[in-house]
């Protein structure tokens, strides 16, 4: 793989390597394990020793050879995150989409990860926009990940992991911020000490305006969950949840001479009556399931079963087209109305054995998973034109006259088997290998007349293999295999364009290292990838079908840092550099060939710091940044985005049983598009002006 020389990488890659080798070489000390309460949590440091996304077993973040990202609650708190977005942009790797207004959508090491949302390991490919009253921490698992988690995951997954019963900690908190942001939260838990049964209940009410004009927001969220312990080795853990979010549809503005226009960031390319008829309402209710019980020993098993009901009402007004020369943006109207439901139900068991004088933690699993999905689109172009640099805004109907441009059911039915091994050859060497077998089954029911029902079944085995070696127990080196398969719907519906093709297919290659202070209380990793997608779908421009005949590839490297430096000083920081290439395509984008260009939406250079300091008396200080180089906006590379760095800042005084935070965002009110859309030049979001957040809780 070959890399540009860039001054910002060495720089964090010096840091980095001076932190490591602060700690004396000769020293090897066990690392200590601390355990938590609840009533601790506030105190937790940003280095989390295990996460499960990545073997869905417990292991240690060092034996894993593969790169993992888990943003743990302390971060989440401290940065006063209250979005996925938020959350996801302290990730290296991660590009930001503003999902056309309604989804929570991000790209991973140049990939698009529109389908690859988890929750506790279950699929979570529903179009909405989550909501983290109810998240503990969030894993981010880089690379191909169908090994353990079937279809998708090019560049990688998110997992987020939900807040259980288990304390008997409880916390009401109210956010109040700029453009008349309230929201109020509460968290309830009960673990009484003679009874078999916990619970918790969690839930977030929101209502806030925007920098944008004419956006809203306006949302509920409300989850319980209740664990039953019968036994030391036996428990059941109930949960459900609810979410109803509404919110202006907004695709953010257009483009002029290859950059977004110069317009204020609240300026809305839309209907004036927009809060009527550019809106969209998802709702997203689901119930779940998970048994465990240790068997002895040697054997447990594991039983997860979650259903889900999702559907999304959604209008929206959108620049179609920018006429340069007349300096005007033609307004495109759309409608899309989604309903669906689903399950996916998980056996594992976990066996740990000792064979051939070698440790081994097995794996078994079976997951099987059925998804029903409607979709209803209307769209209409040319509804109105306005001025580029000043738009004065017309007056739509709700409604959009003429016939649907898609209405279909499809059906998704997913069978599959898969085994993993984690072995420990001898005390410095450990191995993790795994395969999958998927048989995925996609059927759409056209309903428009002359278009045909389509169906496709398609089977794949998904392999992976890791090699770790650990010359004393702060040091891990690693290399990785890895593949993964996209089915050609993957989570939308079958077209009579791609319903013939097999397939696209991704290989991982990546070798890594990961440090750890013997008191485990920092971390540092590196890696070194390269990602290689086949078979991608693309539009022959001379025929006007879809043919298979696209490869896109990433080179890549990724700095972490995370942990307390020193007494009351943590730090979380990160670095990726991508190099993305469409190596191969015929298609055609904005009179460009896309073959040789760059994948969207995906900076070459971020990178991100935050620290914070507590400085006694329960006050604490934090401040941090955030740089995203410059991305192209669509596939033919014709419109970029700038980069930009944004500053945070944030205070607190956390004493007994309050928690009070002033967080301040974009500090230096920094103009810059902070998402686009990934395939047009016209869609891009602006990010918001400086803005400030008080944050007050109290525990009981």
């Amino acid at each position: 793989m070959a890399f540009r020389y860039s001054p910002l990488a060495a720089a964090l890659g010096l840091a980095f390597s001076s932190a490591t080798w602060a700690q004396p070489a000769s020293e090897v000390v066990l690392g200590e394990i601390q355990v938590r309460g609840d009533s601790q949590q506030q105190e937790a440091g940003y280095n989390p020793p295990t996460a499960t996304s990545a073997t869905k077993i417990e292991a240690p973040l060092r034996d894993i050879p593969q790169t993992v990202n888990v943003v743990p609650q302390s971060l989440l708190r401290d940065q006063a995150a209250q979005s996925m977005q938020d959350a996801l942009k302290t990730v290296p790797g991660v590009g930001l989409s503003h999902g056309d207004g309604q989804r929570d959508q991000v790209t991973i090491r140049g990939f698009s990860a529109i389908a690859d949302q988890f929750v506790d390991g279950l699929r979570d490919d529903a179009l909405y926009f989550r909501d983290l009253s109810n998240i503990e921490q969030i894993e981010v698992l880089k690379g191909p990940a169908s090994v353990l988690y079937g279809r998708g995951s090019s560049g990688g997954l998110i997992n987020r992991i939900t807040k259980k019963p288990g304390s008997n900690l409880s916390e009401v908190g109210i956010t109040l911020g700029r453009w008349n942001q309230r929201r109020g939260e509460f968290d309830l838990a009960r673990a009484p000490q003679d009874s078999i049964v916990s619970y918790r209940l969690t839930g977030a009410i929101e209502r806030a305006d925007s920098y944008r004009d004419q956006q809203f927001l306006d949302r509920k969220a409300l989850a319980a969950s209740v664990l039953i312990k019968p036994s030391t080795d036996t428990s059941v853990l109930l949960q459900a949840d609810y979410l109803k979010d509404q919110r202006l549809t907004d695709f953010g503005i257009p483009a002029y001479q290859g950059r977004p226009v110069n317009v204020s960031p609240g300026t809305y390319y839309g209907a004036a009556n927009a809060r009527d008829v550019d809106v969209s309402r998802a709702e997203v209710a689901s119930l779940g399931m998970t048994l465990n019980h240790r068997i002895n020993d040697e054997w447990s098993v594991r039983n997860a079963l979650r259903y889900y009901d999702y559907s999304l009402d959604r209008s929206n007004t959108l620049v179609g087209s920018v006429n340069e020369k007349a300096m005007t943006a033609s307004l495109t109207r759309g409608a899309i109305q989604r309903e669906e439901d689903g399950f996916f139900n998980q056996t594992e068991l976990t066996q740990k054995v000792q064979l051939g004088g070698m440790k081994h933690q097995l794996l078994y699993g079976f997951e099987f998973g059925r998804q029903s999905k409607g979709l209803l689109s209307y769209s209409r172009a040319n509804v109105a034109t306005v001025s580029l640099l000043n738009p004065v805004l017309p007056t739509l109907p709700l409604q959009i006259a003429g016939n649907p441009s898609a209405n279909n059911q499809s059906t998704f039915k997913v069978a599959s088997a898969y085994v993993q091994d984690l072995v420990s050859i001898t005390p410095q060497w450990k191995a993790l290998a795994g395969v999958r077998y998927d048989r995925f089954q996609q059927e759409t029911q056209e309903r428009l007349p002359g278009k045909p029902d389509l169906g496709r079944t398609d089977t794949a085995w998904s392999p992976r293999i890791g090699l770790v070696y650990q010359p004393s127990t702060t040091w891990s080196y690693y290399a990785s295999w890895s593949k993964s398969f996209q089915p050609s719907g993957e989570t939308f519906a079958l077209a009579a364009s791609n319903a013939q093709l097999a397939p696209e297919k991704t290989t991982s290659q990546e070798v890594g290292v990961k440090w750890e202070r013997p008191d485990g209380k920092v971390s540092v990793t590196a890696s070194l990838f390269k990602l290689e997608r086949t078979n991608i779908k693309s539009t022959d421009p001379t025929t006007n079908t879809v043919v298979p005949l696209g490869v896109q590839r990433t080179n890549g490297l990724e700095l972490t840092f995370a942990g307390e430096i020193a007494p009351s000083w943590q730090v979380w920081a990160g670095y990726a550099f991508l190099d993305g290439e469409m190596t191969t395509s015929p298609a055609m984008d904005a009179g460009q060939p896309v073959q040789g260009k760059r994948p969207t939406l995906t900076p070459r250079q971020s990178a991100n710091l935050w620290v914070t300091k507590a400085v006694g008396n329960g006050f604490g200080l934090g401040a941090g940044m955030n740089y995203v180089g410059a991305r192209f906006a669509n596939p033919g590379n014709t419109v970029t985005l700038p980069g930009y760095t944004t500053v945070d800042a944030m205070a607190y005084y956390r004493k007994g049983p309050w928690d009070v935070q002033l967080k301040l965002n974009n500090l230096l009110n920094r103009s810059y598009i902070v998402a686009g859309h990934g395939s047009s030049p016209n869609l891009n979001l602006p990010g918001a002006p400086r803005s400030a957040q008080v944050v007050a809780r109290y525990r009981f």
